[in-house]
């Protein structure tokens, strides 16, 4: 095993050539565009389709609200909704907590 050693010990040790100084940056904004498309793009547009959920909400909507409650808007305020989630039985809720808007006669059908 020992006539491997001098081989190895002649050959030279050279350092690694630098890359070109471009390299550097076409990576950093190539890392930047697939965060726009991948991350950033999709959540400002899930926040704006919620902002116009939020402000569109009237009386007679059926909503779900995050916590899986279903209701018919009986109430809305500035910042909150009342819900009727069974007959005669009314909740309060933060217009932020509602997820989505649900077709009418939906809880109808359920």
């Amino acid at each position: 095993m020992s006539f491997f050693i001098p081989a190895a010990m002649a050959q030279t040790a050279e350092g690694a050539a630098p890359m070109g100084g471009g390299f550097e940056w076409i990576f950093l904004v190539g890392f930047l565009v697939i965060f726009y498309l991948m991350i950033w793009r999709p959540q400002a547009k899930r926040a704006k389709e919620h902002k116009n959920l939020i402000g569109g909400l009237g009386v007679g909507d059926e909503v779900v609200t995050g916590g899986g409650i279903l209701g018919k808007v009986k109430k809305v305020t500035d910042e909150f909704i009342v819900l009727e989630v069974a007959d005669g039985q009314e909740l309060k809720f933060q217009k932020g907590a509602v997820v989505a808007a649900l077709p009418k006669g939906t809880l109808k059908a359920i």
